[in-house]
């Protein structure tokens, strides 16, 4: 008897722990994330249901706790207990960030991108005085995609140097010292430039190029310290496909003068044109996979938002309704309706945050959805800025990736953790 009574009593214990488990109350408290992220100026909903109580612990001075809602009152990192009754259940550490707001972009910018040295972009055939054709360069094993940053011990970064250094170097029989950085080495090649029997010029045999040029958008910047993101994406050499190296670099106004519908199986494209190439809004001294980066150089005023917007964190981006800021015609930014299909979650940087749809009838019908020229186009969700646009995916141009913002602050040097100052609003009011 006394053993029924325990087997009875053991089964009700387990089916009241089940209970409990699967109370939603339960199902809340073991959802709850170790640590949240919150930013001044804004709040963070946690979900807890009754009987559970959360309440902020120790440091009560960074946030206040209402209900399920976080609350912060300065920077700095607190925790919150979540509790049933007097027994703790949970621990949420939370991080109290700087309120950073950034200006969105939209303007279509040209890009005028110098490398930091001479791309070898293919080889060419030297017939000699024996008419033997070779290649000295391709021969000594400088490859396509090195990177020539000195020759005899001087620093090159024009290409149209290149030929006096080689020609002076063959009259007098000499071979050259030539310094290239391949991939992330750094190499030393000898190689004695051969006569070209068609022009009696001394060659190596080589195909170069020292820059680049296009158009893109610009995603964001930063009204206190003037730095700027665009693009979205790396600049890469149009034959050897590797990204440029930044030697120096520039951005323009650019015009955009047509567009060259998308259609499934073709990408369409922004033409355009650089009005005054010679007045530059600012440098470029990055160029990495989450776009180019660099420093304005005078005030940028916004024709959409007279004041800078709060940024999204990565884990606030949500799948519904979002608008992009883009031109497609002359200088005017417009908003655009799209739709994020899919958040891809990362604990790390990437390329590929979020996978978006252009459902704007007016976008669509002018340019078939995302072309190129648009990568860089600032996401907006709920008015905070979240992302850019890109790539478009070449079966349907309606489609494309867009990048967490959080990454572009990252590579253009902002400090998340610091800024507490929005400094000078007149930068571009």
């Amino acid at each position: 008897m006394e053993k029924r009574k325990k087997r009875v009593l053991c089964l009700f214990g387990i089916c009241i722990t089940l209970l409990i488990v699967s109370s939603t109350p339960f199902q809340e408290i073991a959802s709850l994330p170790k640590e949240v992220r919150v930013m001044m100026g804004s709040h963070k909903e946690i979900h807890i249901s009754l009987p559970a109580i959360a309440s902020a612990s120790g440091q009560s001075e960074i946030i206040a706790v209402d209900g399920g809602t976080i609350i912060p009152k300065k920077t700095g990192e607190a925790k919150i207990d979540v509790k049933i009754g007097k027994v703790p259940i949970k621990s949420v550490n939370v991080n109290v960030l700087p309120d950073l707001r950034l200006y969105p972009g939209g303007q279509s910018i040209g890009v005028k991108l110098q490398s930091a040295g001479i791309i070898v972009v293919g080889h060419k055939q030297v017939v000699d005085q024996n008419n033997i054709h070779i290649s000295p360069a391709e021969e000594a094993d400088i490859q396509i995609g090195d990177l020539i940053v000195k020759i005899n011990d001087k620093a090159v970064n024009e290409a149209s140097e290149l030929g006096d250094i080689v020609n002076e170097a063959g009259k007098k029989g000499d071979s050259l010292s030539i310094e290239l950085i391949r991939g992330n080495e750094k190499k030393w090649i000898k190689v004695k430039p051969v006569k070209d029997k068609e022009d009696q010029m001394y060659k190596l045999g080589l195909y170069v190029r020292d820059s680049a040029a296009g158009v893109g958008t610009m995603t964001f910047y930063d009204p206190v310290t003037k730095r700027y993101g665009a693009l979205g994406h790396v600049i890469s050499d149009l034959d050897t496909q590797k990204p440029i190296v930044v030697g120096k670099g520039n951005i323009v106004s650019s015009t955009v003068t047509s567009v060259d519908r998308g259609k499934e199986g073709k990408p369409g494209s922004i033409r355009a044109i650089f009005p005054d190439e010679k007045k530059s809004l600012g440098n470029i001294d990055k160029n990495t996979p989450f776009g180019i980066f660099g420093t304005l150089d005078k005030s940028i005023r916004h024709p959409v938002f007279k004041e800078p917007l709060p940024i999204g964190l990565v884990e606030e981006v949500k799948e519904g309704p979002a608008e992009i800021l883009t031109v497609v015609e002359g200088n005017r930014i417009e908003r655009y309706s799209i739709e994020i299909v899919n958040v891809i979650r990362q604990r790390y940087p990437s390329t590929k945050g979020m996978i978006i749809k252009v459902t704007d009838p007016r976008l669509i019908q002018k340019t078939g959805g995302i072309v190129q020229g648009m990568s860089g186009s600032p996401i907006i969700q709920e008015g905070k800025l979240i992302g850019a646009v890109t790539h478009v995916f070449v079966n349907d141009p309606t489609q494309g990736y867009g990048l967490f913002i959080e990454w572009m602050i990252e590579e253009a040097g902002i400090d998340m953790e610091k800024k507490s100052d929005q400094g000078d609003r007149d930068f571009a009011a």
